[in-house]
């Protein structure tokens, strides 16, 4: 596998993982929202969660599976 296959991984990290961008970054604002106990989060949040953050897990899988070379 070479460098440039991460580069899909490394564009939905950077537009579906973290979109919407403003205020903050929304898998962000989740993160933090688990962190303060997540009080009052619903189904929806928990797979919104999983959605935004399933490709910076694709990405970690495929750096993880990469080839020492």
């Amino acid at each position: 596998m070479k460098r440039k296959d991460l580069l899909f991984p490394l564009l939905l990290c950077a537009t579906l993982g973290l979109a919407p961008f403003f205020p903050e970054p929304h898998l962000w604002g989740k993160i933090k929202w688990i962190w303060g106990g997540a009080v009052g989060m619903a189904g929806k949040d928990w797979f919104d969660f999983a959605m935004h953050g399933s490709p910076f897990i694709y990405y970690i899988y495929k750096i993880i599976n990469m080839p020492k070379a």
